[in-house]
């Protein structure tokens, strides 16, 4: 039987799986019980095979899983969800602004700092012990599952392999932006980033495809040493065990 092509997403006391067309969350609770929850995926046009189309509807569809696990399982706690992160946030929305009104660096630098800068949320959601724990275990689990074979922490899909090609377009997009008319970069740097996202995501699928072109191996280097050095941890036992509750009930309503 063929594989189902997964994702999924790490939570602060579980873990998400999601395939093409349903989802599966499993939360450990504070009395050591696992719960489970499933549904279907909200599709948006999935016929659309059109290039930097697809990719942001696939996005699309990842996230908007999201209110609908809440809502079956309000035990879930989202990695987003801490107060820390939130503050995260705003010092580097803030942080972005100031860099980018700088005088003291060139266009193509204030965009690739402000890249950097823009990760520091995503950063310090991952610090917390647990969720990158389960991070390695949603990587464990799934892994396992397409190759038959134990798996490790790091999975060749994370979204983490998006980070070099997402900072390389957005810095390109938005240096172009900027040498738009004052009253047009607003509605230029928009445009931007919705291009921007759309090309590293068919970027990133041409470095699945290629794993071993040189240039496919130097755009996943820096999210290859995020997932290894922060994203992930090595799982529990217990923490695998909320993982593989979760892949089942996801495949449950796939095949």
């Amino acid at each position: 039987m063929a594989k189902v092509r997964l994702g999924g997403m790490a939570l602060q006391n579980g873990v998400l799986v999601h395939g093409p067309t349903a989802w599966g969350c499993a939360v450990r609770q504070p009395d050591g019980s696992v719960k489970i929850a499933s549904g279907r995926k909200r599709r948006f046009a999935p016929s659309v095979e059109t290039p930097f189309l697809r990719g942001p509807l696939r996005l699309a569809e990842s996230f908007a899983v999201l209110p609908d696990v809440r809502r079956a399982l309000p035990e879930a706690r989202m990695a987003f969800e801490r107060p820390a992160v939130v503050a995260a946030m705003i010092g580097s929305a803030v942080s972005v602004q100031v860099v980018r009104r700088s005088t003291r660096l060139g266009a193509t630098a204030r965009e690739l700092v402000s890249g950097l800068l823009s990760l520091a949320p995503a950063a310090l959601a991952l610090r917390g012990h647990d969720l990158a724990a389960y991070h390695g275990a949603e990587h464990v689990s799934i892994g396992t599952y397409e190759h038959d074979a134990p798996a490790p922490k790091e999975h060749e899909r994370c979204g983490t392999h998006l980070v070099g090609p997402l900072i390389a377009t957005s810095a390109v997009a938005n240096a172009l932006a900027a040498k738009a008319p004052p009253s047009m970069r607003g509605p230029a740097r928009f445009a931007g980033s919705l291009g921007a996202v759309a090309t590293a995501v068919e970027v990133f699928a041409w470095m699945n495809r290629n794993p071993k072109h040189p240039l496919a191996r130097v755009l996943a280097r820096p999210g290859h040493e995020l997932q290894s050095r922060l994203a992930t941890a090595e799982p529990s036992p217990e923490q695998l065990e909320v993982a593989e509750a979760a892949l089942a009930a996801c495949l449950e309503l796939e095949t």
